[in-house]
């Protein structure tokens, strides 16, 4: 356990030194923890002490999404989405949906073996994208402001609107959908979980800016604690949402949208230390992604998964994005950027440990395309999001 504990320290103290040149390269963080992971892991040189433990992994994920999508939704610009809100629409009512479909169908053709609702699953799960990936385009103000808050939007949503999909399915794949309609369990789940989700994060958030601004009037504040509030925060609107049953990403992003909303003079002191901590939840997770997933994806890598993972990350995204995005007198560049940056990464990891734990007949099918899919992802989109958004941004502006 020390020996794990020394190298995690060792290899955080010498990325944080060496971050921000790092940063100035093509190469983003998720691709280094990731091969730092699979090579001190079990299949690489077996330096550390980490088994497969899923429900570590997927708490340490769920964590890390949570407060990642409640400082970027607090950081959001807020007018921005009111002048341009069809980029993010267009991409949650219309594209996610057709995402589903498409990667239905090519699951279909690929996977024949495995049963019409475990296909359904996959979809569900490669559909969500990431905002800890997407940080690189989403943070650069090289991009216009329009594209990447809705692309913020866009990765804060998805994934709390994909949870009740996933249970649905994942419930009628396990038989025990009973005789109700998909549609009926479909529209209890999009309450509950949505609902619930909304409601949490608005009035824990609520009642801690009301908290928060009578510490300030009064001189409660603590110049060290005040680097607490925001991640404590983030945390409380995730977990307090799934234990009433509701979605706690879909409470975290919102709660982080009206926190940011009611602390605009104060905001990005406060955002700093979150920002931070979800950096080094990031790298906690992703270098034990490495550690545990990347070496058994390798070994059990076949060309039907390599296929659908490659065509999740191209055609499955891309087509859909570019035929909803048709009417916007947007430019062809401009339409594949914004399906290209639609990585996949930390809510799949969690939605592929739910479906793990599952045991369904082809559920190691589906578990190794998802991180097949998400290892593509942090290299291909790892590589190309500082090129391209350089390149993109100095013509779209």
């Amino acid at each position: 356990m020390y020996e794990t504990l020394a190298i995690f320290a060792i290899f955080a103290l010498i990325y944080s030194i060496l971050a921000g040149g790092i940063e100035r390269t093509w190469v983003s963080g998720a691709v280094i923890f990731t091969i730092f992971g699979l090579a001190v892991g079990p299949a690489g040189l077996g330096w550390t002490s980490l088994s497969s433990n899923a429900e570590m992994v997927s708490i340490m994920a769920e964590l890390t999404l949570a407060v990642i999508l409640f400082s970027d939704a607090a950081g959001a610009d807020l007018g921005v989405l009111r002048r341009s809100p069809q980029l993010p629409l267009r991409l949650l009512l219309i594209g996610l949906p057709l995402t589903i479909v498409l990667g239905y169908g090519v699951g279909e053709l690929l996977f024949p073996q495995v049963s019409l609702l475990e296909i359904v699953l996959l979809a569900v799960m490669l559909a969500p994208t990431d905002a800890a990936l997407g940080k690189p385009v989403i943070a650069n103000p090289a991009i216009p402001s329009n594209f990447r808050e809705g692309l913020n939007i866009e990765s804060g949503l998805n994934d709390g609107i994909c949870v009740p999909i996933l249970f649905v399915f994942l419930l009628l794949a396990q038989g025990e959908g009973g005789e109700y309609s998909v549609g009926w369990l479909v529209s209890k789940y999009m309450i509950e979980k949505i609902g619930i989700g909304l409601a949490t994060g608005l009035l824990i958030t609520a009642v801690a800016v009301v908290l928060l601004h009578f510490s300030k009037k009064h001189g409660l504040v603590s110049r060290v604690w005040m680097q607490v509030p925001v991640v404590a925060l983030a945390i409380s609107c995730f977990g307090v949402a799934q234990l009433l049953g509701g979605s706690g990403f879909i409470a975290a992003f919102v709660g982080g949208i009206l926190f940011g909303a009611r602390n605009r003079e104060h905001r990005k002191i406060l955002l700093q230390s979150a920002e931070g901590t979800g950096n080094v939840f990031a790298m906690v997770t992703w270098v034990i992604f490495g550690a545990l997933a990347v070496g058994p994806a390798l070994q059990n890598l076949s060309w039907s998964v390599l296929v659908y993972s490659l065509l999740s990350l191209t055609v499955i995204r891309m087509l859909p994005v570019f035929v909803v995005l048709s009417g916007m007198k947007l430019s062809v560049e401009a339409k594949l950027f914004t399906g290209w940056f639609g990585p996949r990464g930390l809510a799949s990891i969690v939605f592929a440990v739910v479906v793990m734990q599952a045991k369904l007949p082809h559920g190691d099918v589906l578990v190794h395309v998802v991180a097949c899919t998400v290892i593509l992802s942090v290299l291909l989109h790892g590589l190309s999001a500082v090129p391209w958004v350089e390149s993109f941004g100095r013509r779209a502006s």
